[in-house]
């Protein structure tokens, strides 16, 4: 049996910085009109409210451009809970050892497929299901320029992906992670189309793209926390110099981590409830 998402369109006020870039480009003509003198200034204003945006969407924790879920609620989390998150999967390479660690320790995560990988892995897709994880929405193809797309690309990268793994996994996803974390001042609207929660995470392992199990390590356990969201990759994961997949090699520690400070790992959709 399988699902489809069916959640209804709504729309979300913009945010006070993206209402003021608005306001900003609406007044700057009126003003340039009424007092030519003013184009130099008008043009170093626009200049940097865009450069602020820019900054803004490359800056994957940031708010100023809409919703961002980077951080567990707390306070109903008894006993003290963490949100374990992987990204660019299925990986039939990687993530079936993933899911034997996560099924030794108990724990629950959240895998941030990619369309593409997840019509090549079906198989695999059901099995993160069936091992009591979640499957949620990290685009059909992972573009390296998703954060320059305009709305009708945007809301196909993200439409396209959520059809697809809701009806590989038979549950539609309700989280959204864009790739790299970038985004743009078009991607709120775009996304409070389908109803589904933006994450980023608390801490990450960059693991992606760097091949030191120690540092990446120490980047997921330093000051780990209640409410805190890892994120790490099982797909597109870097190697280590053991030839392991670097998810691989800090995962068990991390692991090891939450047991330690007596923290539980659930799928997003369980511990953001």
């Amino acid at each position: 049996m399988t699902a489809t998402p069916s959640r209804p369109a709504r729309r979300r006020p913009y945010t006070p910085a993206i209402r003021a870039s608005i306001g900003l480009h609406a007044a700057a003509p009126v003003a340039l009109l009424a007092a030519p003198t003013l184009l130099r200034w008008l043009a170093a204003g626009l200049i940097a409210n865009h450069a602020m945006l820019t900054a803004a969407g490359m800056t994957p924790r940031s708010t100023l451009l809409g919703p961002n879920l980077r951080r567990l609620p707390t306070e109903a989390a008894l006993p003290p809970t963490v949100a374990l998150t992987f990204d660019d999967g299925p990986d039939p390479k990687v993530t079936p050892y993933v899911l034997d660690l996560l099924d030794a320790a108990g724990a629950k995560a959240s895998f941030f497929c990619i369309g593409t990988a997840a019509r090549a892995h079906p198989a695999l897709l059901r099995d993160i299901v069936a091992r009591g994880h979640s499957v949620e929405n990290h685009t059909a193809t992972h573009p390296s320029a998703f954060a320059c797309y305009r709305p009708a690309a945007l809301r196909r990268e993200i439409t396209d992906a959520q059809s697809l793994l809701a009806d590989i996994a038979g549950t539609a996803p309700r989280f959204f992670r864009a790739p790299m974390g970038l985004r743009s001042p078009l991607f709120d609207p775009v996304l409070a189309e389908t109803d589904l929660i933006y994450t980023s995470w608390t801490r990450r392992a960059l693991d992606g793209t760097r091949r030191d199990p120690a540092p990446a390590t120490r980047r997921l356990t330093r000051g780990l926390a209640a409410g805190d969201i890892l994120l790490m990759h099982d797909g597109r994961c870097a190697i280590a110099p053991s030839g392991r997949p670097m998810v691989l090699e800090i995962l068990p520690a991390v692991l090891n981590a939450l047991r330690d400070l007596n923290l539980r790992s659930q799928a997003l959709s369980a511990a953001s409830r």
